[in-house]
């Protein structure tokens, strides 16, 4: 077998690129699915029968997409070895009605999506993107790439306790962005103004899913460029790391011994319960399909679940240089340090000591350091779609992610060096 492909730099640079490109979870699924095009992959509809030919295919659903290879002459019962990850992010979603404001302001009605943290969307010049669903029962993407929208903060004339005592922010009160200035809101405005901006005809647009997002570009950061500092790096980042991983293992063909996946998953952020969430049905009915379209029966499809491996790729937190007391005093984690092993004896994460030797090979393979991350004990853990995927079917799965800083931010930081490690682990991992 020849040697495996390495990312560099590079990788980094095109992160940078998708992370600007992919305002939300439509945008991400449609780039990636673009990156996997030229890699020889092709879109196959659920609602059509599927063949068992090998190649590259994918499923495209909502902000989701599910893409695997199949090599020549795999047998049904091949085992799979997927790349987990999610395409949402914590943001600001535009409500059924959209038009309000006041006191001679036009503003935009939103709700919080996720966990965002509420103050890093304050006074940042933000655009507006989603889908548009159309009358014909088509969808449109939209992106206003531009400085449309303000979430205005409160002077500090008018809250002179705000560095003292905190800043406090109702979401319903206080998070409302302003668009322009006048009397007259009228119901319509805002989706007219999106007609207009999609060259679609008036009264076209039938529903909308649109989220606000900064338009300040990716940027490196540091003395020596060694940072990046960018929004939605949780996790486009492992999106991206993923879709690059896969189409560069395609590449390799009959060589492979098991059938790689990307699965990107939407709604992470509130739950994964939803069609295109990692608690639904999607990944299970994906996997089930290409068994059976290659011949497969279901004691087939049990043989290749039972010998499955999921690498559930979330971004972690960092030790924080101003909050170390934050983080467990014995498990540091270090950007530019590899990818780290995310472990919770209570199951937040998926990772036992299994899984963690699935990873380490991987990473000793590709030659690439990774890191142990654990919470302190008298914080509480968050959560991924690792012991989601590992119950809802019955697949290990190990919980993998690269350490960054302001995770949950509207613009988070993370090393220039961790994303084409992790690609490059991700790599040996689905090569098997």
């Amino acid at each position: 077998m020849s040697e495996p492909p390495r990312f560099d730099r590079g990788h980094t640079d095109d992160l940078m690129s998708f992370l600007a490109a992919s305002p939300t979870p439509y945008h991400a699924v449609a780039n990636a699915a673009g990156q996997l095009e030229k890699a020889g992959f092709r879109q196959v509809a659920e609602t059509d029968a599927w063949d068992g030919t090998a190649g590259g295919k994918y499923v495209l659903r909502g902000g989701a997409i599910i893409a695997w290879y199949v090599p020549e002459g795999a047998p049904a019962h091949t085992p799979f070895r997927i790349v987990g990850a999610h395409t949402d992010s914590p943001t600001l979603r535009v409500k059924p009605r959209p038009d309000s404001g006041g006191h001679g302001w036009r503003q935009v009605a939103v709700e919080i999506y996720g966990g965002p943290l509420l103050n890093s969307w304050l006074d940042r010049d933000l655009g507006l993107a989603g889908r548009l669903s159309l009358r014909d029962g088509s969808s449109r993407l939209v992106d206003v790439d531009r400085p449309l929208l303000r979430v205005p903060q409160l002077a500090i004339h008018l809250d002179r306790a705000v560095n003292s005592d905190g800043l406090k922010l109702d979401k319903q009160r206080h998070m409302q962005p302003v668009w322009g200035m006048g009397d007259d809101v009228r119901d319509g405005d805002l989706i007219a103004f999106l007609e207009e901006t999609a060259g679609l005809a008036s009264g076209e647009v039938m529903g909308w899913d649109l989220s606000v997002h900064p338009v300040e570009p990716p940027a490196y950061l540091g003395r020596d460029r060694e940072l990046v500092a960018g929004p939605r790096m949780d996790n486009l980042l492992s999106v991206h790391s993923g879709t690059a991983a896969l189409a560069a293992v395609a590449g390799r063909g009959s060589d492979l011994s098991f059938i790689p996946v990307l699965a990107a998953f939407d709604h992470e952020e509130n739950g994964s319960q939803s069609d295109t969430g990692a608690d639904g049905p999607l990944l299970g009915g994906v996997l089930e399909r290409s068994v059976f379209a290659r011949g497969g029966s279901y004691e087939d499809r049990a043989r290749a679940f039972a010998a499955t491996v999921c690498l559930s790729s979330d971004t972690g937190h960092a030790v924080h240089p101003n909050y170390a007391e934050r983080h467990d005093p014995t498990h540091h984690p270090r950007v530019d340090g590899g990818p780290i092993l995310k472990v919770n004896v209570n199951n937040r994460y998926a990772t036992d000591g299994s899984g963690r030797a699935v990873f380490a090979a991987a990473c000793e393979k590709a030659g690439v350091p990774f890191q142990s991350f654990v919470s302190n004990n008298a914080m509480p853990c968050g959560t991924t779609i690792g012991p989601i995927t590992a119950a809802r079917h019955g697949i290990r799965t190990v919980d993998i992610g690269v350490a960054i800083l302001s995770m949950h931010s509207a613009r988070e930081l993370c090393g220039a060096k961790d994303p084409y490690l992790l690609a490059n682990a991700l790599v040996a991992f689905l090569e098997g």
